[in-house]
């Protein structure tokens, strides 16, 4: 099965921003501790050390990527269990990151991952990386088979490149 890609790019006030989302059969709190816990953030992304809280900085390594690099994340934002704003430091650059998680009135909670972008210069390529980590996340906590890095990219690659940005979500 070829995963398809859910990204949408939207103008916002400060640039673009890419936007992911997934839907989770779980409480806002349970999914906050899959995206701030660092046991359970070591099963679809990496884990990290350090002390985290708004202001400061913690370190993840990234275990999925070739060589399993560490990587400077600085917490912007925290607001449990809805809202979490990073800024990322690593040898490819800075990116600000957002999470923003919403309930509804089933149960279910709704991510969005946000990536606030400076440019789509290499849109081709981060796209399909948030699509397998986010895959990632929803097979960590659902059981099954981990995706393979290989059924997103190259072949979502088009996709993304070709996204214009649509007006701001409401």
């Amino acid at each position: 099965m070829t995963p398809q890609p859910t990204g949408r790019l939207f103008r916002s006030a400060d640039g673009d921003e890419l936007i992911l989302t997934r839907t989770f059969r779980a409480p806002v709190e349970d999914v906050w501790a899959s995206v701030t816990d660092p046991e359970r953030t070591a099963r679809w992304f990496g884990p990290w050390e350090g002390q985290g809280a708004p202001g400061r900085s913690v370190r993840v390594r990234l275990a999925f990527e070739e060589g399993e690099p560490w990587s400077e994340v600085r917490i912007d934002a925290c607001e449990p269990p809805r809202r979490l704003v990073v800024t990322t430091q690593d040898d490819y650059g800075s990116w600000r990151l957002e999470i923003r998680l919403t309930g509804t009135d089933d149960g279910h909670t709704r991510l969005a991952l946000v990536h606030h972008l400076t440019g789509t210069e290499g849109l081709g390529e981060v796209g399909p990386g948030w699509e397998y980590y986010l895959d990632r996340l929803v097979t960590s906590r659902d059981g099954g088979d981990l995706p393979e890095f290989e059924a997103y990219y190259p072949a979502q690659k088009a996709y993304f490149e070709g996204l214009t940005p649509l007006p701001p979500e409401d």
